[in-house]
């Protein structure tokens, strides 16, 4: 007998795939085990059982008189027989004799194959196998959709990440954490959910730039106290089925192979039942219990007329008729699914009963092959796809990256990086990170905090805990804020840098900042934007005392008017693109530091000169060749700081004796050959740079400088230097180098105060040993090659290696 085992392949698939079983599919599994048992039992019977019996069939003389005097006559020809006599009870019957060959065994054996072969019924007889192979193609239509390599691989894929989603300890975390809001913060949740998905900039707004946040869950700020439920590994394990998550949906969404397989087998199964229907029923009845046979054998048995019992026909018949329920059960199943696979949109699928149940907002739909696996594992066990939504949410995952943040960096980690920055405050510097700790707000003594090349910043309201905090540094960040967090930096931050590639980058709750002292602004704009830079207004921004925009705008922003009654420094460094209109300047009135940096400019402008308070002014790296202008800087009283370097100034005019309140005086990096000596009567000056340009002769005038600290000419043509040089007795920086020199003067050693002395690069012979006498030069400030440091005498250069 053929064990069912056999057959196992064609029906079982691997365990995990019964998540894509829907109960038609396996209520058909089963009924097809069914009706295949009744074809491997019918099939048995026909191999271990005789199939058919015959014997000869009695006729009448009357209707068989010409036969019988055939037999008679065949009879006659082999063995004499006795002539017929009448039966006592029916004289007309005669009595039957066949040919004595001594094979009756065989005899019948072959009467039996010949009338099953001949007269029994095709149906009757291949019944069994008719079974046997309907059934067989039921199941290979069932599951042809796992076998098929389009759609298997997709499957195996599916059922794998599914697997692995429904049993991550990240699912259980998420949705138990949903799962603890009460009724009431649901439904506050979904009347809230149409504010929440503007952005809102006022100081009433719940939440800031809010738009991809949506509406996230209180309840997904993170729970210091649970914030070591996902070990590292686990935190790993999930980040990574995320990613697998994305690109199965980005790959799967794109076709509907599984949905056209599926469709395809079942419209198959549906036919294959009504071609079954239809010729078993007309057929059926074929299966009688005695067949009559007429072979003409005469001439081996005797006989032609034969009555055959079909000994399997009466189950046959039984097993026939229960073939026909399971087939018209399993039909009806069919159409069933049929109706199910047309009537309902299977290729788009919507969370929208899971993101209300859970809170988790920003689950997305689905659609094509992604949406019909879902749809047919809700037939399964709604559950798999409850629990599968979670890494499709992008708030989820933001939760795990913030999680797998905070168990990476720990305050102590953190407090490790600490640092302090230009503006003598107490840094933390995070760079290329996937998001912010939440471990950053546990460090209270934090005064500065930089943010660099961070995506999805989120700052929350626990930003509060950090009393200390005044600067904050957002460069090439996407950054949302709580409410309570913008209330708290509104009332805190001092300092604020932003960088970035787009004006709409800005952030729209930086305008809100009133006690913001300081804002620096920084990045590049296309060439059409930076022709009409717009800012939002600053009015509100009371505090500001100091603007910095590093960029390429062709003007100052009208947005800066807001805050020019009260603006004291303003800096625009604008990387060579020219810098015109800049009569907003004059309303500037409290200016005191102007920095106009690589803004092309060819000419001083002149509403600087209508900036009464002005203090100090930088013109770096511009086009100025003549500085005529600076006769208008007379009426600056205030004026003690001129950086005119970087430009190709070939010449200083006799007017600036005229700017007497100056105090530091910057001509680097330009054309300069000549120094006039009307230069040496802004006898204030205590930092002169006129290093690198083309000066030959330092004026004795000089001298007069006797409040000069600092002095440069390094890299000039220099050939000597006047002895009234050394009455400056108050110079702390002395730079030489890099000129034509060969000897310098031992009046050095007047320079009591010198601390830091460059002649490297000259062609000096030897040293002064009066530098002995500069107590405060020592060897790390003395700028000169090895050699000529060693012609110093010993005892000068062991008091200059001294500490």
């Amino acid at each position: 007998m053929i064990p069912v085992t056999e057959f196992r392949q064609f029906s079982e698939q691997q365990p995990a795939f019964r998540v894509l079983k829907p109960w038609w599919d396996v209520f058909t599994d089963y009924l097809s085990v069914a009706m295949l048992m009744i074809g491997v039992f019918g099939c048995t019977l026909q191999v271990m059982q005789d199939k058919i019996i015959c014997l000869p069939k009695r006729v009448q003389p009357s209707q068989n008189h010409s036969s019988v005097s055939n037999v008679s006559q065949a009879v006659a020809s082999t063995t004499p027989l006795p002539p017929p006599k009448p039966s006592p009870t029916n004289p007309a019957t005669v009595e039957m004799k066949g040919l004595k060959t001594d094979l009756d065994l065989q005899q019948y054996s072959f009467i039996n194959q010949m009338c099953y072969e001949r007269a029994l019924h095709w149906y009757a007889k291949y019944f069994p196998y008719l079974v046997l192979i309907h059934t067989l193609v039921f199941m290979l239509c069932s599951n042809f959709w796992f076998k098929f390599p389009g759609s298997s691989s997709k499957i195996e894929h599916f059922i794998s990440i599914l697997g692995k989603c429904f049993d991550s300890p990240w699912t259980t975390r998420a949705l138990s954490e949903v799962s603890g809001e009460d009724s009431e913060e649901k439904d506050n949740r979904k009347n809230n959910m149409s504010r929440s998905n503007t952005v809102q900039s006022g100081p009433e707004g719940s939440l800031v730039n809010s738009q991809s946040l949506k509406s996230i869950p209180e309840k997904f700020v993170v729970d210091k106290s649970t914030a070591g439920a996902l070990d590292k590994k686990e935190g790993e394990q999930a980040k990574a089925l995320f990613e697998k998550v994305k690109k199965f949906r980005l790959h799967v969404e794109e076709g509907d192979i599984l949905y056209a397989m599926y469709v395809r087998q079942t419209v198959l199964k549906v036919i294959k039942f009504l071609i079954i229907i239809g010729y078993n029923s007309a057929l059926v009845s074929k299966v009688q219990f005695t067949v009559d046979c007429n072979v003409d054998i005469q001439d081996m048995t005797g006989y032609k007329n034969f009555s055959c019992n079909h000994t399997m026909a009466h189950l046959f018949s039984k097993l026939s008729f229960c073939y026909l329920c399971f087939v018209s059960i399993y039909g009806l199943t069919c159409l069933y699914t049929l109706y199910w696979l047309f009537y309902r949109s299977l290729r788009e699928y919507s969370f929208e009963y899971v993101r209300q149940e859970t809170g988790i907002d920003d689950i997305p739909d689905v659609k094509n092959d992604f949406a019909f696996m879902l749809h047919m594992i809700d037939q399964y066990d709604p559950l798999y796809s409850k629990r599968f939504a979670v890494f499709l949410s992008e708030v989820s995952e933001n939760k795990l990256k913030q999680l797998n943040l905070n168990n990476e960096w720990t305050p102590d980690k953190l407090r490790q990086k600490l640092q302090t920055n230009a503006h003598n405050r107490l840094e933390l510097p995070l760079i290329m990170l996937s998001g912010l700790p939440d471990t950053v707000f546990e460090i209270t003594e934090l005064q500065s905090l930089k943010l660099e090349i961070i995506k999805n910043v989120m700052i929350p309201a626990t930003i509060a805990q950090l009393d200390n905090l005044q600067e904050l540094s957002l460069h090439q960040c996407s950054v949302k804020i709580h409410s309570a967090a913008l209330s708290f930096l509104k009332e805190n931050l001092k300092v604020l840098s932003v960088k970035f590639d787009d004006m709409r980058e800005l952030p729209p709750w930086m305008y809100g900042l009133r006690n913001l002292e300081e804002l620096y602004l920084v990045g590049s704009l296309s060439h059409d934007i930076s022709r009409n830079v717009t800012l939002e207004s600053l009015r509100d921004l009371k505090s500001l005392k100091i603007l910095s925009i590093k960029s390429n705008v062709s003007k100052i922003p009208q947005a800066v008017v807001d805050v020019s009654s009260h603006l004291q420094k303003m800096c625009i460094h604008n990387d060579g693109t020219k810098l015109v209109m800049l009569n907003n300047l004059k309303k500037m009135t409290n200016l005191t530091e102007l920095e106009l940096v690589h803004c092309d400019l060819e000419r001083i402008p002149h509403a600087v000169f209508s900036l009464l308070s002005l203090q100090e002014l930088d013109l770096k790296e511009n086009n100025l060749k003549s500085i005529e202008e600076i006769v208008s800087f007379q009426h600056l009283r205030k004026l003690t700081v001129l950086k005119l370097w970087h430009n190709g100034i070939t010449y200083i005019p006799e007017h600036i004796k005229k700017l007497t309140s100056l105090e530091r005086l910057a001509f680097s990096h330009n054309k300069i050959e000549v120094l006039p000596s009307h230069l040496f009567l802004c006898n204030k000056i205590r930092y002169l740079d006129l290093s690198y340009n083309d000066i030959r002769f330092i004026p004795p005038e000089i001298g007069v400088l006797q409040s000069l600290q600092y002095f440069s000419i390094t890299c000039n043509k220099v050939e000597s230097l006047p002895d009234e040089l050394y009455f400056c007795k108050k110079l702390k920086t002395l730079k030489i180098g890099k000129n034509s020199l060969s000897i310098l003067s031992p009046k050095i050693g007047n320079l009591l105060f010198l601390s830091y002395l460059d002649v490297k690069g000259n062609h000096f012979e030897i040293l002064p040993p009066e530098l002995g006498d500069c107590r405060a030069l020592k060897r790390a400030g003395l700028v000169v090659e090895d050699a000529l440091f060693e012609t110093l005498p010993s005892d000068v250069r062991e008091q200059m290696k001294a500490e």
